[in-house]
């Protein structure tokens, strides 16, 4: 048996390392068990490689246009092995950034697969040099407490011949270090599918997507979603909505089977006449492709968690856990991805150090109720809060401002695309209750507005402050200003 600590966190990812320190200053004398890189999915394989990617793809799509600003250059072109090294760079440099604050916190930290035998002890199997047992050292740890924090990993759907060569998740492509795909279908239109679609593409890769709905980034507002779309179609990808694909074959590369059309088709529902409509409407067809990306969500990482005879509720693949992130045994708790609800790398984050708050009987530091949500798309775009079908539908009675970018100066010198602010707020109080951003530095501008909601700020509010000219964020002052009815706009504009 190792020495006993108060509290074990199982996973190293924004929610495991967040809450290991959080608890080590709370006088907690915390492990930490990770079975891979410290740093989890968001590092390693999610987050942090996909946006130095997508900065780089960025970069070279703009300078490709360069001669609109006045600047020649000749001979462009890119390297990608060298953008996969900046890459592994970036990664390394946060990863031991990581490891130096752990250590920092005197947290003890153990490399292996963790396993929860009972309510205080974990199992924890390491490799070593020829032992027996498998080839596996294994370490039960004694704990007051245990943090789950194991995260998710891609979720393949049952298609045929998806696992056929170079039809990958996004864990696979990441990694993909020697070359691109000439042509890349994406199947799935949603955050990581439009994310990848966008770096393919201005890496002057062609480009497909596949979506199941009735658009791309369905979970979102519809307004941004269309924007999204138009964009990019604006840069070549195409898009094809209301799909189900049926099989995926190798023949000189793969082939992609689908049925396009069927849902939301006019027609009376539930009657023979509307299913004759949508069998018509169907129709058969393929795309063929270099590397397909299957980007159809992910599921929870709870595969080896638990060892023989212990269980934990559970509600579908996630852990079930209460207001607390407390699971149906007393002193195990979960966050981030293994748990339903937003799955992002600040959500997870807070939930750790809201988890730890609870254990230890501290006031509550975070509002996790409002959580903003972003994708780094050109333009970005970001959303927080409520939108305005959300805020309709919850009874509100709701006054909205907009600001198309297009009278925005910033936007214009920049030469930006197709993007606008909206804001939604409460017309009985004026406080905000949501904002929708799709522009350059949206990502950066959306906390403005989540500080503005957390802390029941009104339009009134918003517009009281002076922001500096020319920048994006003056077109907050413009759409709160506008939901006033007082918007004094920097430059005409077409409504």
């Amino acid at each position: 048996m190792e020495e006993k600590f108060d509290l074990v966190v199982i996973g190293s990812g924004p929610g495991g390392y967040t809450a290991a320190i959080k608890a080590a200053k709370a006088g907690l004398k915390t492990a930490l068990a990770e079975s891979g890189e410290i740093g989890g999915t968001c590092l390693n394989r999610g987050c942090i490689p996909t946006k130095t990617l997508m900065h780089s793809s960025h970069l070279y799509y703009m300078a490709a246009e360069f001669d609109k600003f006045g600047i020649g250059i000749s001979g462009l072109s890119y390297d990608i092995n060298k953008i996969q090294d900046r890459k592994e760079e970036v990664v390394k440099k946060i990863r031991d950034g990581i490891r130096g604050l752990l250590k920092a916190n005197k947290i003890t930290v153990f490399n292996g697969a963790a396993a929860i035998l009972n309510q205080g002890i974990v199992r924890l199997a390491r490799e070593n040099d020829g032992s027996s047992d498998g080839g596996k050292t294994r370490t039960e740890i004694l704990t007051d407490k245990i943090l789950i924090a194991t995260g998710s990993r891609p979720y393949l759907p049952c298609i045929e011949g998806i696992r056929a060569g170079h039809v990958v998740t996004s864990d696979e492509l990441l990694e993909k270090k020697d070359m691109l795909y000439k042509k890349l279908l994406v199947i799935g239109g949603g955050v990581v599918g439009i994310e990848f679609a966008t770096i393919y593409r201005e890496f002057g890769c062609e480009v497909e997507i596949l979506e199941a709905a009735d658009r791309i980034l369905p979970a979102m507002d519809k307004e941004i979603s269309q924007s999204v779309a138009m964009n990019l179609k604006k840069k070549g990808i195409k898009i094809h909505t209301k799909t189900k694909v049926i099989k995926i074959s190798e023949n000189h590369g793969l082939l992609c089977e689908y049925e396009e059309g069927g849902a939301g088709l006019p027609g009376q529902t539930g009657t023979a006449d509307r299913e004759m409509e949508i069998k018509k409407a169907i129709t058969a067809k393929t795309i063929a492709a270099d590397g397909i990306l299957v980007s159809a969500g992910r599921t929870a990482n709870t595969k080896s968690l638990f060892g023989s005879g212990f269980f934990l509720d559970m509600d579908g693949d996630k852990i079930k856990v209460d207001s607390g992130f407390e699971t149906s045994v007393k002193g195990i708790y979960a966050v981030g991805d293994v748990i339903r609800g937003t799955q992002l790398a600040h959500a997870a984050a807070a939930q750790g150090i809201a988890a730890v708050e609870n254990m230890c009987g501290l006031p509550s530091a975070v509002n996790l109720n409002v959580i903003p949500s972003c994708i780094y798309t050109s333009p970005e775009v970001a959303v927080v809060g409520l939108s305005e079908e959300e805020a309709a539908a919850k009874g509100y009675a709701v006054k909205t401002g907009k600001y198309p970018m297009s009278g925005n100066a910033k936007t214009v010198l920049s030469m930006d695309e197709r993007s606008y602010v909206k804001v939604i707020s409460d017309s009985a109080t004026g406080k905000l209750l949501g904002a929708q951003i799709i522009c350059a530095r949206a990502t950066d501008m959306i906390g403005e507005f989540a500080t503005a909601i957390v802390n029941g700020l009104t339009a009134k509010d918003m517009a009281s402050v002076i922001r500096p000219h020319p920048t994006y964020n003056e077109a907050v002052t413009e759409a709160v200003e506008d939901m006033e009815g007082m918007a004094i706009h920097l430059m005409p504009v077409k409504r």
